[in-house]
């Protein structure tokens, strides 16, 4: 049975509830922060609901807190945020909401702290705890959301169809704590999502992409992307993610269904994240491990459009990792993710996750490694990490064949890069500087020079030094009849 914690006891609390006696306001600390200390989970956003004046109470705690404490008020939406040192208090007055069916953006009026709790989107996030000092510690749990926690299920305080089509973004949020909390959605509850699916096209995009990052930074992204197919929600908000799905089969040979073997790579992907820089407690949205992420659930993307039946070999899907970095920038538009360089390094991870493989499948010549180096640049090892999460082949000797092949990839990429410096290199003569030795105007010639040599350096013609591509350059020059 779950234990009402001893962390509710802060010193930051008994100030608030004193304010709030002394201004003589009924006062709750509510929602995710009362359910993250149930669970053991830490969180450093506090919400305070008050039956009253939520900016009121604001202003007078952010002026006995004194130096150091930032105070914002929103008057629009009745609500005031005050930061001190690592903690965000959010201050709202108690109040109740009706929807119009077009909009998710309720018509708030003043209300009690029942209706308040009605309002919650979850059992688990009904919770309040009173903090004004004669019911201090008091808890105020009318669905028994503590029970719904004890069984590790999501589920709606009220009617899960009115929760549902008044703000449909309360479907993807059961989905995305599902899958942060390993909770169950209750069967009423799910079932509710079912029908009230098409009611997420009201919902802004930004908003269904924050709920996705969430669910790609828990620790097992996969489950939410299977509730999000099993409810229908995602041929909605992913139609290309949900044409990964099936097999097909002609004269007896089928292919793997790509969408679950794409579950698998972000879900491996993950776990070897974790197995290289330790428990990650938070990643953000500008971390490279939340959009490598992105580049392992859309790695496969293009397969749909590069099928096809080879009566010799089998299905194919030639030049899908070509055709899938190509339609990334219309699916990060459409989806409303960064066009910028998140946008370029997923498809830059997208367009090389077949290099790899393709080494270890031929032999593994200096030349191939050079180019790979040089083309991946500092996102090698990142690379790297999403091709061994790509191998999820159930046969125990095939998997251990591949990473070793891998590790010989990599012995050869270091052995390069001390003896080459190949990675991110610039060649080392210069177009003007090439110009300038042959006597040249701008034009062609210069490029197609520039280029060779850094063919040259790549091929293993030459060594990345700068005497000897000006000799190779010499060489060229006499050979074009250039000098």
């Amino acid at each position: 049975m779950l234990q009402q914690p001893s962390h509710i006891d802060l010193p930051i609390l008994h100030l608030v509830g004193e304010e709030a006696d002394h201004l003589g306001l009924e006062c709750y600390v509510i929602g995710g922060w009362v359910r993250d200390q149930f669970l053991g989970r830490h969180s450093k956003d506090i919400d305070i609901v008050v039956v009253g004046s939520g900016i009121d109470l604001a202003e007078s705690v952010a002026h006995r807190l004194g130096k150091g404490t930032h105070l914002s008020v929103f008057k629009t939406y009745g609500t005031a945020q005050v930061k001190h040192r690592d903690l965000e208090l959010e201050f709202v007055g108690a109040r109740r909401e009706s929807y119009q069916h077009d909009s998710r953006n309720p018509i708030v009026e003043n209300g009690t702290l029942e209706e308040d709790q009605n309002r919650r989107d979850f059992t688990i996030n009904a919770l309040a705890i009173c903090i004004n000092k004669n019911r201090y510690g008091e808890l105020l749990d009318p669905f028994d959301g503590i029970g719904d926690m004890e069984q590790r299920i999501i589920r709606t305080p009220l009617d899960p169809d009115i929760t549902f089509s008044d703000d449909p973004l309360r479907m993807m949020r059961a989905i995305r704590f599902a899958t942060q909390l390993h909770f169950q959605i209750h069967p009423d509850t799910f079932a509710a999502i079912e029908r009230n699916r098409e009611r997420i096209a009201i919902i802004t995009k930004e908003r269904i992409v924050d709920e996705l990052n969430k669910i790609m930074l828990s620790d097992r992204p996969s489950t939410g992307w299977l509730l999000l197919d099993e409810c229908g929600l995602l041929p909605l908000i992913f139609p290309e993610l949900a044409a990964l799905k099936g097999v097909e089969t002609i004269e007896g040979r089928g292919h793997k269904d790509v969408f679950y073997h794409t579950l698998q790579v972000v879900d491996n992907l993950v776990t070897l994240q974790k197995e290289k820089s330790g428990e990650i407690e938070e990643i953000s949205t500008n971390d490279k491990a939340l959009w490598l992420r992105w580049a392992a659930l859309l790695h496969d993307i293009g397969k749909p459009r590069s099928k096809a039946w080879d009566p010799k070999v089998g299905w194919t899907f030639r030049n899908h990792n070509y055709i899938g970095a190509k339609m990334i920038p219309r699916i990060f538009k459409n989806m409303k993710l960064p066009q910028n360089e998140k946008m370029d390094y997923v498809i830059k991870m997208v367009d090389l996750h077949m290099r790899p493989i393709n080494l270890i499948e031929d032999i593994v010549t200096d030349s191939a490694v050079r180019r790979l180096l040089f083309e991946a640049g500092d996102d090698i090892d990142d690379l790297m990490l999403l091709c061994d999460a790509d191998i999820t082949s159930r046969n125990a000797q095939k998997v251990a064949r591949f990473h070793a092949n891998y590790e010989l990839v990599r012995q050869k990429m270091v052995e390069l890069e001390e003896r080459d410096r190949i990675r991110n290199f610039q060649p080392p003569v210069r177009g003007e500087e090439i110009m300038q030795l042959l006597h040249l105007e701008p034009c062609s010639t210069v490029g197609e020079l520039k280029n060779a040599i850094k063919e040259a350096i790549l091929d293993g013609v030459i060594k990345n030094d700068y005497n000897e591509a000006i000799a190779y350059l010499y060489k060229l020059a006499k050979e074009k009849s250039l000098i």
